[in-house]
Formats: structure tokens, C-alpha cells, sequence
């Protein structure tokens, strides 16, 4: 890789707007290559957001520090609402880590890098030479110019909005963390519930998340919390006096790099319209934008198969949304595959 060089010095070399997974992946690698690096956050707490905190054997879970690992499960339990069935493996299919707590530490990596942080601070206006930002805390407008400029803020970024980019595929997510002891990592397919969606209940140290994911736009999130509680009910867990998280989940992926702007993660739509898995695909996202800034030669191999996996999974969507009954019947033949050996989890993650 080619060493970063700029004609013009700025504020920053770089600014990057949002300090989720992707954020903090692009921001780290390149302060490591010795770029000035202003990373931004609208939330006073890095980590916070609607996540059941699932990570995968061939994603991520051999490359996070082991003292994040909450709990690990070689056994996945699989219904669907003609089957029930358990997927084993040799290694851990998925693990679940506290996504505050892998914020905070991809936070501090970013800051030994030296990535400089500002969180409580809103964009507001995007120029061809400068930003605008909010701070929350005191209410002063600040502006700082950049080189270039990444959109890591969301499903909702302000950053793709600015740059013209409408979103019309996404998803809901609904989740509650509740202190319960739970043993199994379980998924519920069953299409009276969740259409063409999924139920889940992920265990951690010492809760678990419990939550939904519907990948269309058939049903509000209100609609999906009455069903998710009614399957909730008929487990024994009653949801109606707790606190959940939601939010919308971007799967409207139109690219990732345009001159000197890019958006990675959520923001640019990289999350699986199939099951919402966006942790992964965000670091991925983030990091070959990082590449593709210190050398815009540099052509990424995981975010080319990344995209080919997104594109596959946002076609299998569209198909099982047409109708409940089709969607029911891809969720028993998946559910036969897994039984038999013919597909594989590995085959339904964004990893490769």
C-alpha cells in the first residue's frame, strides 16, 4: 500500500461521523498510518444501540479479545412452525459480547491510535471544504475542514441524507436485554410471528436478548412488539413491563466510496437484509474505506465478497416477501437444509 500523502492540509486529513463499529474500524487504521483524525458521535456513550450482540465463528469472534466473549454456543436451536431441530458444530457458531462493552474498547484502541474523539456532537451542515457540527453539552457551533469525509452514522445517517442518497430497504429491529439465566441460543422462524423474519433469544453473562427482526416494511414496530411479546408469552418471558430498544436496520447498499466521501456500515447500508447481522459487515465496511483513502488504488477482496453477500441476501428478501405463505414455505425448506446438512450457518452469514 501506498503512503498517504495530501496536497492541501485541512483541520483533518479525514473526518469520520459516527463512532459505531465501522466508525471506529476506519478511524483506528488510519491513525495507525499517521493520519490526523477527527471521529465524531452524537451520543454521549459510545456502544449504545438495539443489538442482540451475536457475533460469528468466521466473522468476528476469533479476532475480539476473549475477555469480551460473554458466552459462546456450538448448538444452535433452529424453529420454524413445522420443525424444531439443534445445529452443532466443532467450533462456537455464534457468541454474544456486550456491544457497549466492544464499543468502549474499539473506543480506546481508536484513542491510543491517535484518533481524536468527540461524542455529544451532532452534524448539522456538510460543504465541499468544511462541517458544521452541535456540541450537545454547551450548544457551540464549531466547523472543521477536511480532505475527506466518512459517513458512519446509521441507519439513519445524516451523511447519506446529505450526500443525496435515499433509503428505501430496511428492516426493524426489536430488542430487550432482561436478567434471566438462559442456556440455549435459540431462533424462531416461524411465520405467524415474524413473516419473513426471525425471533431470537441470545444469551449473555448474565441476561439475555430477546427480540425480532423483520427485514420489510409490512408491519410497523408496533405491530412486531405485540407479536414479539405473544411469542415471548408463550416461552414464559413476559415483555409488557420492560424497556426495549428498536431501530431500522439499512440494507439499501448503492456504494461505499464516492470521491472524497464514503459511507460505511449501516450508513451504507452493508447490514444483511436476510438477518440483520451488521457488526461485521460495518468493521469490514470501515476498514476498506480506511484502505481505500491511504491508497485509492487499493481494491478490497472482503468487501467485494461482503457486497456480493448483501446483494444475495436482499434478493432472497424480496422474494420471501411477496406473500406470508411463501415466505413460510423457505423458512421450513431452510430450516430442512440445516436439519440435513445442506446449508450450512456459515452459508446465511455476511463473513465468507
Amino acid at each position: 500500500m501506498s503512503s498517504f500523502r495530501l496536497s492541501h492540509k485541512k483541520d483533518f486529513d479525514v473526518i469520520v461521523v459516527g463512532a459505531g463499529p465501522g466508525g471506529l474500524a476506519c478511524a483506528t487504521r488510519l491513525a495507525r498510518s499517521g493520519v490526523d483524525v477527527l471521529l465524531l458521535e452524537r451520543n454521549k456513550r459510545i456502544g449504545v444501540k438495539a443489538c442482540a450482540g451475536g457475533i460469528t465463528w468466521s466473522g468476528l469472534i476469533q479476532s475480539v479479545p476473549e475477555t469480551l466473549i460473554e458466552r459462546s454456543f456450538p448448538q444452535q436451536y433452529v424453529t420454524s412452525r413445522l420443525q424444531n431441530i439443534c445445529v452443532s458444530a466443532a467450533q462456537p457458531i455464534i457468541a454474544t459480547v456486550s456491544r457497549e462493552k466492544l464499543g468502549h474498547f474499539m473506543a480506546e484502541q481508536a484513542r491510543k491510535a491517535g484518533v481524536t474523539l468527540q461524542t455529544s456532537t451532532s452534524l448539522k451542515l456538510i460543504s465541499p471544504e468544511k462541517i458544521t457540527v452541535t456540541c450537545h453539552n454547551t450548544g457551540e457551533v464549531s466547523s472543521f475542514s477536511y480532505n475527506y469525509l466518512v459517513g458512519a452514522d446509521g441507519s439513519s445517517s445524516t451523511v447519506r441524507r446529505l450526500l443525496g442518497f435515499a433509503t428505501s430497504a430496511f428492516g426493524i429491529g426489536i430488542t430487550y436485554q432482561i436478567s434471566r439465566k438462559h442456556d440455549k441460543m435459540e431462533w424462531d422462524l416461524d411465520s405467524r410471528f415474524f413473516d419473513n423474519g426471525y425471533g431470537w433469544i441470545f444469551p449473555h453473562a448474565d441476561s439475555i436478548s430477546i427480540g425480532a427482526y423483520l427485514p420489510q416494511k409490512s408491519r410497523n414496530a408496533v405491530q412486531l412488539q405485540k407479536r414479539l411479546h405473544h411469542w415471548a408469552a408463550a416461552k414464559g418471558i413476559t415483555l409488557s413491563a420492560k424497556s426495549c430498544s428498536a431501530g431500522l436496520i439499512n440494507y439499501d447498499f448503492q456504494g461505499y466510496c464516492f470521491g472524497r466521501y464514503f459511507l460505511v456500515g449501516d450508513a451504507a447500508g452493508c447490514a444483511s437484509a436476510l438477518t440483520g447481522e451488521g457488526i461485521y459487515p460495518a468493521i469490514i465496511s470501515g476498514e476498506a474505506a480506511a484502505d481505500k483513502i491511504l491508497d485509492p488504488q487499493h481494491e478490497s477482496e472482503k468487501i467485494k465478497q461482503l457486497i456480493r453477500r448483501q446483494r444475495r441476501f436482499r434478493a432472497m428478501v424480496n422474494i420471501t416477501s411477496k406473500n406470508n405463505l411463501l415466505a413460510q414455505f423457505l423458512a421450513e425448506t431452510g430450516v430442512l437444509g440445516l436439519r440435513t446438512g445442506i446449508l450450512t450457518f456459515k452459508m446465511l452469514e455476511m463473513s465468507s
